[in-house]
């Protein structure tokens, strides 16, 4: 009877058919008591045969990039950050938000290259039409036979308490994105992933908006195409900041699969956590055959039976949750898929005010085809204080006057009302506290 309502609800909607039942596959899981976690007897650290080395990558042929398709994520709002419109409308490096560095690196591109890669970005119903507004002052952006962009679904939210429908005044409220791991599926019933394979695109790179560090490379355009690899992961030694996050991992039978932080058993976090057993993370940057994927869609319905992530939640205190799913999973359902060890320099994601002071300062260089640059060997660990930092109203008013220099800068730590104005320069490891309200300038923190 439970989801007689969510079938009501999702045909109200206007949702294709689908939509319906990908939902359906999740909700039946969580009906039988799936608790969307992955145990540690599951699964072992992946074998070094299946991460492959950059800098061991070696080419016979030129890349492709005739044959190559550029994807972005761009549905994601930053409302952790105080932001109500899309995040990639931010100023993030030279008075340039993300979407102007995206077209301009996609245009730079094309003209070194005298070929016409297209750019695809995936939209939530929350950003397509503030994004596309503002793209289209890139006027040779979009290409005549491929859409700049397609729209990702929704899910409908559950009430913990019954597996039903959650109900709100405010309809927006009840549903769910269903996590990136829809994209595929996406491609699919848009009939973009048609339109890029009758253009005579081959391969997809596909990447985060806000890790402006996923740029084209053709060495790993090349390696893919040459190896006719299904699916590649980007991925990077994982640290202490990442060890909070999902990690790399393969079963006992050697096929490479993700586990997310929600996957992993509250008893298990301790080796969950453990860089040393678990080395690599998802960057998730994404190397995609359109072919291969064509072919798994066409036998599983034009879905792809992802790993299951629920996502609990509380809305206006009824406690929900969210059925998702991430497309790095889909590395588990590609035979041959592999593993891409490479430099930290590609992963440059904005999650948080820390990363944009990272990202602003002179750690990081902008250049002239508007790819970012690490300035120095490795970015620094910045630790701001949510009191003050976290929102990005706060942030840009104690960071009107100026942005410190952070070159010579390994971690530092904020605590404190804390403004900065010009000619402020931070070195080697610093914990800096005030209790006070106060504006630091034109002196050196060491």
């Amino acid at each position: 009877m439970s989801f007689q309502k969510f079938t009501q609800k999702i045909r109200e909607a206007g949702l294709n058919p689908i939509v319906e039942d990908a939902f359906s596959f999740y909700y039946n899981q969580v009906a039988q008591g799936a608790s969307g976690k992955l145990s540690e007897a599951e699964i072992k650290p992946p074998a070094e045969t299946n991460v492959v080395k950059y800098n061991e990558i070696k080419l016979t042929h030129p890349a492709p990039l005739d044959k190559l398709a550029v994807l972005k994520l761009n549905g994601g709002l930053g409302t952790s950050m105080g932001l109500s419109k899309a995040k990639t409308l931010l100023n993030v490096k030279n008075d340039l938000n993300f979407l102007d560095i995206i077209a301009r690196q996609i245009l730079t591109l094309r003209d070194q290259t005298q070929v016409d890669i297209p750019l695809l970005l995936m939209h939530s119903f929350n950003t397509q039409k503030d994004s596309l507004d503002y793209l289209s002052k890139y006027e040779d952006l979009e290409l005549s036979d491929i859409p700049l962009d397609f729209l990702q679904n929704k899910f409908p939210k559950l009430r913990q308490e019954d597996l039903t429908p959650f109900s709100h005044a405010d309809d927006s409220k009840t549903w769910n994105p269903p996590g990136h791991g829809e994209i595929y599926m996406t491609l699919a019933i848009t009939g973009t992933l048609d339109k890029l394979l009758a253009a005579g695109k081959e391969y997809a790179f596909i990447s985060n908006s806000d890790n402006l560090g996923s740029i084209v490379d053709e060495h790993i355009l090349g390696y893919f195409a040459e190896n006719n690899l299904p699916f590649m992961m980007e991925v990077c030694k994982r640290s202490e900041m990442d060890k909070k996050g999902g990690h790399l991992a393969e079963t006992h039978n050697g096929q490479l699969i993700l586990r997310e932080t929600a996957q992993c058993p509250a008893d298990e976090i301790d080796t969950f956590e453990d860089i040393h057993h678990y080395k690599y993370f998802n960057t998730n940057s994404l190397w995609v055959n359109l072919k291969a994927l064509k072919n798994k869609l066409d036998k599983n319905g034009n879905f792809l039976p992802l790993s299951l992530i629920i996502n609990p939640k509380v809305v206006d205190n009824t406690p929900v949750y969210q059925l998702e799913s991430a497309m790095g999973a889909a590395i588990s359902v590609f035979e041959n898929s592999k593993a891409l060890l490479v430099d930290r320099e590609r992963f440059a994601p904005v999650k948080k005010t820390n990363d944009l002071l990272i990202i602003r300062s002179d750690a990081y260089k902008l250049s002239s085809n508007y790819h970012l640059k690490l300035a120095i060997e490795n970015p620094p660990v910045i630790d701001l204080d949510q009191k003050y930092f976290k929102l990005v109203d706060d942030f840009e008013k104690r960071f009107a006057q100026g942005i410190p220099s952070l070159k010579n800068c390994q971690r530092f730590s904020l605590t404190g009302d804390v403004s900065f104005g010009k000619n402020v320069i931070i070195k080697g490891d610093v914990e800096y506290k005030s209790d006070k309200p106060i504006t630091l300038q034109n002196c050196t923190l060491k």
